[in-house]
């Protein structure tokens, strides 16, 4: 979740109609059809979101926000504004200041959770013995390797001490299940009648899916994204993969399993809106399934290229940080 200062400034931003949640209850969309005859799915999608994962336990059973509720929103986003310095949100000096966050206006999913099942919207207990994976800008975390979690690390010893995103291995937004984050919100879809592709602005991560009904691959062929299949279930498109890797990172702090299953639901409610649902099993890592729906907004951008690897100097300098506090740097001249 982003902290209450970039959620409250994208909340006050201007308004935009109910999400098609609210907007097709009486009125059934009908997706346009590409030249395959299937719901035409194509085009670049952002899914910022200013609505937590888990619901606040203010919110109890409420899974929606009433007027009341944004109204106060908003006060508390102006308030915030007020005392802000425009500094970044994280506090010192590198951090990301608010020009960088993306967000959507309450108006555009009312919601007071993306997380739809269980229905307090809540994640499920943690299995016992699950790896526990939270990292972040603060100080490494005391670990071992492999590393899961996304950001930070457990150390500066070399580069596999270091988070998946920081070595430029899988975008902490982008590893299917994919989820909105702070910024690189945007996925490109393709389609054409024996394929669906997967384009993730972060890390360029692209993923194949066959819709002609072929077989997974075996099970001891592993994969950072996993194998993914895909089928038609009415105008939903319908992707099913496994084969994940053990070093995939984690889900909500926890690591999850090679084992995991993973349903992706596509879903064109709108001209203008794609319903993008998954549900996340790994009996490995919670005692229960968990579903989150997320809606995906229609952008007219384009997707620019991502150089992650190309341009990682922080990897470099991070190193040669921990080296120098060391006093066991020598530069390319011997010093």
């Amino acid at each position: 979740m982003l902290c209450r200062l970039v959620s409250s400034i994208a909340a006050i931003s201007l308004a935009a109609p109910l999400s098609a949640m609210a907007q097709t209850a009486d009125s059934p969309y009908i997706a346009p059809r590409n030249e395959w005859g299937q719901p035409d799915l194509r085009g670049v999608w952002n899914f910022s979101s200013n609505t937590p994962l888990e619901r606040p336990a203010q919110y109890a059973d409420q899974e929606f926000l009433n007027n009341d509720d944004v109204a106060r929103i908003r006060a508390e986003a102006l308030e915030d504004i007020a005392q802000s310095d425009g500094n970044s949100s994280q506090g010192g000096v590198g951090g990301y200041n608010q020009f960088w966050i993306e967000g959507l206006p309450l108006e555009d999913n009312r919601r007071t959770s993306l997380i739809i099942d269980p229905p307090n919207g809540r994640m499920p207990a943690r299995v016992a013995g699950a790896p526990v994976a939270f990292g972040g800008l603060g100080p490494d975390i005391k670990g071992e390797r492999p590393v899961r979690f996304a950001v930070g690390g457990i150390g500066k010893d070399g580069p596999e001490d270091r988070g998946l995103s920081e070595r430029c291995l899988l975008g902490f937004n982008s590893v299917p299940p994919f989820m909105p984050s702070m910024y690189n919100n945007n996925v490109q879809l393709f389609q054409n009648g024996d394929h669906f592709v997967i384009f993730n602005e972060m890390i360029h991560e692209a993923r194949i899916v066959p819709i002609d009904g072929r077989p997974h691959l075996p099970e001891n062929v592993e994969q950072w994204t996993g194998d993914s299949r895909g089928y038609w279930d009415g105008d939903t498109l319908v992707v099913e993969t496994r084969n994940f890797t053990d070093k995939t990172q984690s889900f909500r702090g926890t690591g999850i399993s090679k084992n995991m299953q993973l349903t992706e639901r596509f879903t064109r409610v709108t001209d203008d809106e794609v319903h993008y649902v998954f549900t996340v099993n790994d009996p490995q890592a919670f005692v229960a399934p968990v579903t989150v729906l997320v809606p995906m907004h229609k952008t007219e951008d384009e997707l620019y290229e991502y150089a992650c690897h190309e341009g990682n100097y922080g990897m470099v300098n991070i190193l040669r940080g921990a080296r120098v506090e060391e006093g066991t740097w020598v530069d390319s001249s011997g010093n």
